[in-house]
């Protein structure tokens, strides 16, 4: 019986490997947990001819997303959103404003942007202008420009 038999994984798996990486493990490991559910495959010559026509698709569609992120990076950073809320005369807002209201602003503006992706660390408390950064995939980020006015 072998020691170490070659699979390739199907989806990650902690301390292992991730996602179409070809790796041994023992024969036990892959017959009783990888196999069953269905998190690896055994490493055969058309699986792994497959795997590696699988990953240059993969890397292809990744290259065209991260260029598509670029360029809405690239207009969203050239505008500025302006939100208007009640405040007091020191400059405070009446509540505050969160990554949903500029969600909101953004899309009647005509643009969709996902507010998980705004990286506000607390929520807007006073009149001001502000960046809120905004992370489109995991290389491309944007600054959006939000100016938070009295009404």
């Amino acid at each position: 019986m072998p020691a170490n038999i070659q699979v390739i994984l199907r989806q990650d798996v902690d301390k292992v490997g991730k996602s179409g990486d070809l790796v041994r493990v023992r024969p036990g490991f892959a017959r009783n947990y990888l196999l069953p559910r269905e998190l690896a495959v055994a490493a055969t010559d058309s699986a792994v001819h497959r795997i590696e026509h699988e990953k240059a698709v993969a890397v292809v569609r990744a290259e065209k997303a991260r260029r598509e992120a670029q360029t809405a990076a690239d207009r969203l950073s050239a505008i500025t959103v302006r939100i208007i809320q009640k405040a007091g005369d020191d400059g405070r807002l009446f509540g505050s404003v969160t990554t949903k209201d500029i969600e909101a602003a953004l899309k009647a503006q005509g643009i969709v942007v996902d507010r998980r992706k705004m990286q506000l660390a607390e929520p807007i408390k006073a009149v001001g202008t502000y960046p809120i950064p905004v992370k489109l995939v995991s290389d491309v980020s944007a600054t959006l420009k939000v100016e938070v006015a009295a009404k």
